[in-house]
């Protein structure tokens, strides 16, 4: 059987955009084929949508640009905009200050993604990136897999290959609010690391990482993030890509569990402080606002190729990138 595909609307540059629903195990997904964005997740018996979303592709080219996006080639900030690749110098596009955030203005998020493989619990998007491509090298291929299964598991599996050395480092961007509320009050985070990054004023990265005992970034036990300053930070998960393993949990007040499992070295929270999507409207049909929801992004850590000792997001040509990110929803 075969997923269900509509059509979404059409970009301000006139491309079709579609809109593929898949099924199994308890969960309804929603992905569209611009950025790759998960649009929509539901779990059975609950009214609302367990990740924050819009109804018009207009919203997705405004201030809800990463939302539930697959964001690349280069997840999260360079320093500086460049960085040196393969003894070579390399200046991307400066869409953040003096900053390239999740691979400029031109990113994945923003690119439209072919359909390769859509049936009832499994979709496969494809894009490619030419040589070039925001200052980034190598033609690079790169697939995102969504697959449901049983129980009310979400799998996300990211590929990408390129012909030249380069850098990659992919992440979904979905905000996450279990309780269908106008914020994330109420919800309880947990996260298994004891190293975070600091950050500066521009939110690039201080090395080395340091530990969270005694701080606000302390969250091995469940808590609510109630910190006024917010958090847009990377925990230290791993030195390095692994195998699968169980590295965040969050509860919403209504008894909504989600945990995350993935095979990447680190995870940035954001907690949607000063977030603001007006004038346009998420599933709920008012503006998202200030800690709507909570982002949890598996990747490796952010300006990497500026700090030596940080996880490399290297891609030589010809090899494979590769990673898993796993969501497993109950009812507590």
């Amino acid at each position: 059987m075969t997923a269900r595909i509509e059509e979404f609307g059409h970009t301000r540059a006139g491309q079709p955009v579609s809109r593929v629903w898949i099924e199994a195990g308890g969960l309804r997904a929603a992905v569209l084929t611009r950025g790759a964005v998960l649009q929509d997740l539901r779990l059975q018996g609950v009214a609302h949508p367990l990740t924050l979303g819009a109804p018009e592709i207009a919203a997705y080219e405004g201030p809800m640009r990463y939302l539930g996006a697959v964001v690349g080639p280069v997840a999260n900030r360079i320093g500086g905009a460049q960085a040196v690749i393969a003894g070579r110098s390399y200046r991307f596009e400066a869409n953040e200050g003096t900053t390239t955030l999740h691979g400029g203005d031109a990113g994945l998020h923003a690119h439209h993604w072919a359909i390769d493989r859509a049936e009832t619990d499994l979709l496969r998007l494809n894009c490619t990136l030419r040589d070039g491509a925001g200052g980034f090298p190598g033609n690079r291929r790169i697939s995102a897999e969504y697959r449901l299964e049983a129980p009310a598991t979400l799998t996300l599996r990211l590929r990408a290959t390129s012909d030249a050395p380069t850098l990659m480092n992919l992440a979904n961007h979905s905000l996450w609010n279990l309780d269908g509320t106008a914020t994330h009050d109420g919800h309880r985070l947990r996260i298994n690391a004891d190293r975070y990054l600091e950050t500066d004023p521009r939110k690039l990265p201080i090395a080395p990482p340091r530990p969270v005992a005694g701080t606000r970034f302390d969250l091995r036990r469940a808590r609510p993030l109630d910190a006024p300053q917010g958090y847009d930070h990377n925990f230290c998960l791993a030195d390095a890509p692994g195998a699968l393993r169980t590295v965040a949990e969050l509860t919403g007040a209504r008894g909504i569990r989600m945990v995350l499992e993935t095979t990447e070295p680190g995870l940035q929270l954001f907690d949607a402080t000063g977030f603001d999507s007006a004038p346009h409207a998420g599933h709920g049909g008012a503006p998202l606002g200030n800690r709507a929801g909570i982002a949890l992004e598996a990747q490796r850590w952010p300006d990497a190729p500026n700090n030596p000792g940080f996880p490399s997001i290297l891609l030589e040509g010809g090899a494979l990138y590769e990673q898993v990110t796993r969501f497993c929803f109950s009812r507590v």
